[in-house]
């Protein structure tokens, strides 16, 4: 995969540390030739995700907490003193109080319901708003996703239904941009081990119970995902957009697995 991104300038949004799938991405797409700017939620993360730009050659980091209103677009006014163009962008928010995701998802409050949906749904419809006249060239747009949005996941809850609207953007933006050369799409990864994949009660049982079943008989690494998400905002997938991509061993075809 060397070079294929070379000349081509990007930003991540949502690196937490060294094992998030974002950083794998980024990690990736700096090992293709890109060139990157980082995202951080506030201070405390800041000094972290710093570090691991400067890891990736980067010296271009702002702060986005993407619950305050206008933050999408304060970030791609910073970033456009640094670039003249932005060619993809990797989206990786997602956020649900902690104690939503036990029980039953019909006990969620309001209140939780809709900080999740901002966060991890609106928050891309948004940075696509504010990315747009930086992509005037075409590029591409990549979000996070998970299978509970398609199918029920224990614990997953609110996460679920937020990542499902997530999609569903997906599929609207690419509609809306299309015409504009600017491509979008979502990539589903299988369980990772990441700190917001323990956040979610019984992230062990699932992440045994995919491996088990999944047809490669395994969860897929960090590197591999990566790669995945170097595909999509790359221009081998130049044909490709509206599309949820997974990178999880086949598990997603799975109805009834076989008794091993």
């Amino acid at each position: 995969m060397s070079g294929i991104l070379a000349g081509k300038k990007g930003l991540i949004m949502g690196v937490a540390n060294n094992r998030s799938i974002a950083f794998g991405i980024a990690r990736a797409a700096h090992e293709a030739g890109a060139e990157l700017a980082f995202t951080y939620q506030n201070e405390m993360m800041g000094k972290r995700v710093i570090t691991l730009a400067g890891d990736l050659g980067s010296s271009i980091t702002m702060p986005c907490d993407v619950a305050e209103e206008g933050a999408a677009r304060s970030v791609i006014d910073t970033l456009s003193s640094h670039w003249d163009k932005l060619d993809f962008v990797v989206h990786a928010l997602a956020f649900a109080d902690k104690s939503a995701l036990v029980g039953d998802y019909m006990d969620v409050s309001r209140d939780v319901f809709l900080e999740s949906m901002l966060i991890s749904a609106f928050s891309f419809t948004e940075i696509a708003q504010a990315a747009r006249p930086m992509m005037q060239g075409g590029g591409a747009m990549v979000t996070l996703t998970y299978l509970g949005a398609q199918r029920i996941t224990p614990n997953y809850n609110v996460m679920g239904v937020s990542k499902a609207a997530l999609e569903a953007s997906v599929r609207y933006l690419a509609v809306d941009l299309g015409g504009e050369g600017i491509r979008v799409n979502g990539l589903s990864a299988g369980p990772v081990k990441t700190l917001a994949g323990a956040a979610i009660g019984g992230a062990r049982h699932v992440f045994r119970h995919s491996e088990t079943h999944a047809p490669l008989g395994r969860n897929p690494d960090m590197d591999e995902v990566g790669r995945a998400g170097v595909y999509l905002v790359s221009d081998l997938s130049s044909g490709v957009t509206g599309e949820i991509h997974y990178s999880d061993g086949g598990y997603h075809h799975v109805g009834v697995p076989k008794d091993l």
